[in-house]
């Protein structure tokens, strides 16, 4: 187990266009009474990390207004419609430079609670070979979020292009290891009006 997750961050990924929501933002969506993105922010902010990371939009004040108040560090991105992984390099830019760890989250996962980031932290041992560390569903499935080491920092710093980091989770089997997390929350992402009211019937 790792005795020192407060040298880490989480950049929380919250600059996507909500483009299949038919004009709806869902990170502004309510979840236990408040906006997604608030919920995401807060049960960062819950866990063992030393720092939270929220990348927004530089041209959304309803969703600055949604985690105003709380203690993380909000980062605009200029370049968001060119893909989740600007919003990566973005957050990568405002990382403390002591941290041994990164987790990158979806803010719009809503079932992602504090127990799926200590999971990861209690996975990770920055003296092993282990490079990376993905959350598991319930099921099995691997999804979000995901824990980088140092030695990856520059990888995720130069991503390109709007698949993220799977790439370069693909080119590390050896170095991987799959956590299990609480529910189906790992895999839990809402796109659409009707993922959404499918959820809330359900939860």
């Amino acid at each position: 187990m790792w005795s020192d997750p407060a040298r880490s961050a989480i950049i929380l990924l919250g600059a996507g266009a909500s483009r299949r929501m038919r004009g709806t933002d869902k990170l502004l969506q309510p979840v236990r009474g408040r906006p997604l993105l608030r919920h995401s922010t807060i049960q960062a902010t819950l866990s063992r990390a030393g720092q939270v990371i929220v990348v927004i939009p530089d041209d959304n004040p309803a969703r600055r207004a949604a985690i105003a108040g709380l203690d993380v560090t909000v980062v605009p991105c200029g370049d968001w419609r060119n893909g989740i992984a600007a919003s990566i390099r973005a957050g990568m830019q405002a990382v403390a430079a002591d941290a041994e760890a990164v987790v990158i989250a979806l803010a719009d996962m809503p079932d992602i609670a504090t127990a799926h980031y200590n999971a990861l932290f209690a996975a990770f041992d920055p003296a092993q070979e282990v490079a990376i560390c993905r959350a598991v569903s319930a099921g099995g499935q691997p999804g979000n979020p995901v824990l980088f080491a140092r030695s990856l920092f520059t990888d995720l710093a130069g991503l390109q292009g709007d698949n993220g980091a799977r790439a370069l989770i693909a080119s590390m089997p050896d170095h991987l290891s799959l956590v299990p997390t609480p529910g189906q929350g790992a895999v839990t992402d809402l796109d659409t009006p009707e993922d959404w009211a499918r959820w809330k019937s359900q939860t």
